[in-house]
């Protein structure tokens, strides 16, 4: 029986990780639930798994829960970064799935880590907006960094462990394109947001759909791979994969390559992720190879989509500018779904943020959330101009 904690539990991938819970009860035990204001589905969770703890981040969210609940004695409700933080290090949970998605879950992920608990996590932004704090910590504690993204847990799951960095010649990300891939270059300042969430194979949330949207998601991706494998930039490639069937590969040094395939589900990659190393049985639909006609792949194309060429730059730099590019996409994306800005306007938005920051290196954790506070101020301007 595995403990479970899960922050971001009403999100797409802590919804669909709770519905593996749901199908494994011998196996899964929920501890813990965090959420930031959905009071009606936690509601629903908690009564169905019976945490120990659970919190919402949204005080008056909190209270109003903690009122609906109140027939549950053994629910303990909390609130705010305090809340989300106890559920982070929960002493009966042994993993934490950190799916909160963007810099709110940078010190609950540390503070995960720090307290022994393996890590499974799809967001991405931590590990952009600080890395090399992350794998210092995980080194430092000893504990497991398992990757939930498709593509990440492909190129994880095509390697032995522990791996040797001489023998890989580079990564291969594999990118649908998005909802736009096939849009001229004149038509894209004219999207909605409703046009931009509709993405062709995945059903994700609203921030990491425009981020596909953009090839923001892959550029973000970029930064990732290079921090949880620790290799060189030069090492990372991207390839437009329309049909998301080869979720990435690895091309190994004498020319061999190795992919992991899949329907695009994100419930394979999360049970992989909490089942590690084991593999059990989903529910997730399977490949049918006589309904697959043929694999397209292209190169991407950096002028169309320049927050990609943004994430290399923020890459190749490296220092703090990963942190600006990632924060400064939160407030954009915020600001193109809220109809504040067009769609072309994010990447116009990010460069300008980055053109105004002065980088350091080897940044500690209080510099690493300054920047951060001082990248969604200017961006908020250059917004406002």
């Amino acid at each position: 029986m595995k403990n479970i904690a899960i922050l971001g539990s009403t999100g797409s991938i802590g919804k669909s990780a709770l519905s593996i819970a749901k199908i494994h009860p011998d196996l899964f035990t929920i501890s813990a639930l965090a959420a930031n204001t959905s009071v009606d589905l936690i509601e629903q969770q908690v009564r169905q798994f019976n945490p120990k703890l659970v919190a919402l981040y949204d005080q008056g969210a909190a209270s109003l829960l903690r009122q609906r609940i109140s027939d549950l004695k053994s629910v303990d409700v909390m609130s705010g970064a305090m809340g989300i933080s106890a559920v982070a290090t929960i002493d009966e949970a042994e993993l934490v799935l950190e799916a909160m998605g963007g810099s709110i879950g940078l010190l609950p992920t540390l503070e995960a880590i720090q307290s022994g608990k393996d890590l499974a996590f799809v967001n991405k932004e931590v590990l952009v907006m600080c890395g090399s704090l992350v794998q210092k910590a995980v080194k430092k504690h000893n504990v497991k960094l398992l990757p939930v993204d498709s593509e990440i847990s492909a190129i994880f799951q095509c390697l032995p462990h522990p791996f040797q960095k001489n023998r890989i010649h580079k990564l291969i990300l594999t990118a649908s394109g998005g909802p736009f891939w096939k849009t001229s270059s004149d038509k894209l300042k004219d999207m909605t947001p409703e046009q931009a969430l509709k993405h062709p194979n995945w059903t994700m949330g609203n921030k990491v759909t425009i981020d596909s949207a953009t090839m923001m998601n892959k550029g973000l991706e970029v930064i990732e791979a290079k921090c949880f494998f620790e290799l060189e930039l030069k090492k990372i490639e991207v390839v437009v994969h329309a049909e998301s069937i080869i979720h990435s590969m690895v091309e190994f040094v004498d020319g061999s390559l190795l992919a992991q395939l899949g329907v695009p589900d994100m419930r394979v990659p999360i049970q992989y992720a909490l089942t590690y190393p084991d593999r059990l049985e989903n529910p997730a639909d399977r490949l049918d190879f006589s309904q697959i006609r043929q694999f397209h792949f292209e190169p991407p194309d950096f002028k169309r989509f320049p927050c990609l060429d943004l994430a290399y730059t923020a890459a190749e730099v490296g220092g703090t500018l990963p942190t600006v590019l990632s924060g400064s996409d939160e407030v954009a994306v915020d600001a193109f779904l809220n109809r504040q800005i067009g769609f072309m306007d994010i990447p116009a938005v990010l460069r300008r943020a980055m053109d105004l920051h002065d980088v350091v290196y080897e940044a500690e954790l209080d510099q690493i959330l300054e920047i951060n506070r001082w990248t969604r101020e200017i961006t908020r301007k250059i917004i406002g101009n």
